[in-house]
């Protein structure tokens, strides 16, 4: 059994030196980020039910710690895996670029891609300045332990706090569009007829999923949650 895990464990390693195997885990952590934001978005969005409702939805998250764990320390492990493979693409990526390739290599790239790792980096310190805004109170300037209602609307009655929120979410959508889309060809779709089909999807996606987001600091500044 051991031996088995040994050899396993080697060749997972061997496959994660290559870089397909590095979009593979990118790919795939990718998707799991991609789901959690989906299901973030939803608890975000039942500020719009009231103040009860939200702080319920909290509440019970909250009280069922054998739950929200497990999925935090998913969500830990997928975002250093994807920062490390993006990172070690990056530089792989670098070291082989030969002379002159910097007026030859952007032609038919978008700026998605161009700016892939420079967005990421940006939505990270933005996760980090969001856990220490809205979950632990650090930087609240009025934070109140469970009552997310109130957390949420003093924060977002502050014009630039918002504005910084809109600035990330923009981030996200520039960053999800492309990273739908590159996940899709780490898969193997390179079809042109497909490829046709799956850019606009991926746009809509990210476009969506980052406007969901946006809503609710626009919705509170402009007064449509009291």
């Amino acid at each position: 059994m051991k031996s088995t895990m040994s050899v396993t464990s080697r060749r997972l390693a061997s496959f994660y030196q290559t870089a397909v195997g590095k979009k593979a885990v990118m790919a795939v952590t990718g998707l799991i980020l991609f789901l959690w934001l989906v299901l973030h978005v939803l608890g975000n969005l039942q500020i719009f039910l009231g103040r009860d409702q939200i702080n319920r939805y909290s509440a019970f998250l909250h009280a069922t710690p054998e739950a929200l764990w497990p999925v935090r320390i998913i969500l830990i492990v997928a975002i250093v895996l994807h920062i490390n493979s993006a990172v070690l693409l990056y530089l792989q990526k670098v070291k082989n670029r030969p002379i002159g390739y910097t007026k030859k290599g952007n032609r038919g790239a978008t700026v998605m891609s161009r700016t892939m790792m420079w967005s990421g980096f940006a939505l990270l310190v933005f996760i980090i300045l969001h856990l220490l805004h809205m979950t632990t109170g650090t930087i609240h300037k009025d934070f109140i332990a469970g009552d997310v209602f109130h957390n949420l609307t003093f924060a977002f009655h502050q014009p630039t706090v918002v504005a910084l929120y809109v600035l990330a979410m923009a981030l996200l959508a520039m960053h999800l569009y492309h990273g739908l889309y590159s996940f899709t060809q780490s898969l193997g779709v390179s079809n042109p007829r497909h490829t046709s089909r799956i850019k606009p999807l991926a746009a809509a996606f990210a476009i969506v999923m980052a406007s969901l987001f946006a809503l609710v600091p626009i919705a509170v500044l402009a007064g449509f949650v009291h």
